[in-house]
């Protein structure tokens, strides 16, 4: 099976262990556990389980570090781990879980863009690989809002028992994880709710950037696993001193049994296997198919909380996953296209360099724009090319 084809059912299944999660952990978020406490155990089960796998699995591959690739992973750790899970705690807490749902198609708009800004990922409006990934794109995310704003009528299940389940929810008290963040941003001025909002875009765009920087980070250091074990290992680091200010109180600490169920299968499955599959799934597919993959969550797990909860499975969600799987076949299509359409300029290209022939090449924009963002990747790729 080649590389792209198990990156892609990679993909899928991670997202449907991301929407198994959503399920059981749904009872233990919903008890008064603490949830930084519930991030800090995870981070530090993920972390446990990726450094010892990534040191005997890349040893062989790993490339020596240095100093900006630590940077790097600082970086990442900060973004990815750390502030992508508090900005969303701090978010939930101060707006809805529905609030919060609807933001998250966000993702993938944020990582194009970035993607797009830093030279991974290459567009061009004027050929139909190029209009099939933009529109693709943005079917996608139409799918994903569909399924977070619009619920429609029942299709399977009783819709009475989930309204009596989300009013049971919200009866119950969410502990505030960090307020002394989000009292900082209301002494200038804005409400609870505003601050809510700007902390889930925050918890977005800062997802989106971890996705895209790894991508041009995989070049200089080609071990997926240690680059998650390394972000995981910073991002637990600031985890646990948030925790000291957040959680300080002992019985906080405390957990029942599905919470340690809940917390096990976070740190096992939701974070080290699945943040080490999508590292490798960005080395191979690039950060725009990797984040469009992320609507499928909900999808995932309307089905599985149908299954296993009894929940009802609603309109919305079989209309907005099924516009999902046709933005990513678009997307998908569109840049299987662009990847063979690129071969022939990057051999001629090559050529051309051989033969000195810049004349020829500054005449062709799109080869230049091709060789600009090999450059850019590549920083050796000239060197290279001239010697063949």
């Amino acid at each position: 099976m080649q590389d792209p084809l198990k990156a892609h059912l990679a993909l899928v299944f991670v997202q449907f262990t991301y929407g198994a999660y959503h399920v059981i952990s749904k009872m233990a978020l919903t008890v008064g556990i603490n949830q930084l406490v519930f991030c800090i155990i995870r981070d530090i089960i993920a972390l446990c389980i990726l450094a010892p796998v990534a040191f005997f699995r890349e040893r062989k591959i790993r490339p020596p570090l240095t100093p900006s690739l630590l940077l790097s992973f600082l970086f990442l750790g900060v973004t990815g781990i750390f502030a992508n899970q508090l900005l969303f705690l701090i978010g939930l807490n101060l707006t809805s879980p529905a609030y919060a749902a609807a933001l998250q198609p966000g993702i993938p708009v944020f990582t194009f863009l970035l993607a797009v800004c830093i030279g991974t990922e290459h567009v061009d409006w004027n050929t139909l690989a190029g209009i099939s990934k933009i529109g693709g794109t943005v079917v996608c995310v139409t799918g994903a809002l569909l399924i977070s704003v619009y619920k429609g009528p029942v299709i399977w299940g009783d819709g009475f028992l989930d309204l009596h389940m989300e009013g049971a929810e919200f009866a119950k008290p969410s502990p505030e994880p960090v307020g002394w963040f989000a009292q900082i941003l209301m002494d200038i001025g804005l409400d609870a709710w505003h601050v809510g909002a700007l902390c889930l875009i925050g918890n977005c765009f800062c997802m989106a950037v971890y996705i895209a920087f790894q991508a041009p980070l995989l070049v200089r250091y080609p071990a997926p696993l240690s680059m998650t074990a390394y972000s995981y290992m910073f991002g637990a680091i600031c985890m646990s001193l948030s925790g000291l200010l957040g959680a300080n109180n002992w019985n906080d600490w405390r957990l029942t049994g599905a919470e340690l169920l809940s917390v096990i299968y976070a740190g096992v499955v939701a974070s080290a296997f699945n943040y080490g599959v999508l590292t490798w799934c960005n080395k191979i597919v690039g950060p725009s198919l990797v984040s469009l993959y992320m609507p499928l969550q909900p999808l995932f797990s309307s089905v599985l909380a149908r299954i296993f909860l009894d929940s009802s499975l609603y309109l919305g969600s079989i209309l907005g996953g099924g516009l999902i799987i046709v933005g990513l076949y678009c997307v998908t299509w569109g840049q299987m296209k662009m990847e063979v359409f690129a071969t022939t300029p990057y051999r001629r290209i090559t050529r051309m360099i051989e033969l000195d022939d810049t004349q020829s090449l500054v005449k062709q924009p799109y080869m230049k724009g091709q060789a600009h963002m090999l450059s850019s990747i590549f920083p050796l790729w000239r060197t290279k090319a001239m010697k063949l």
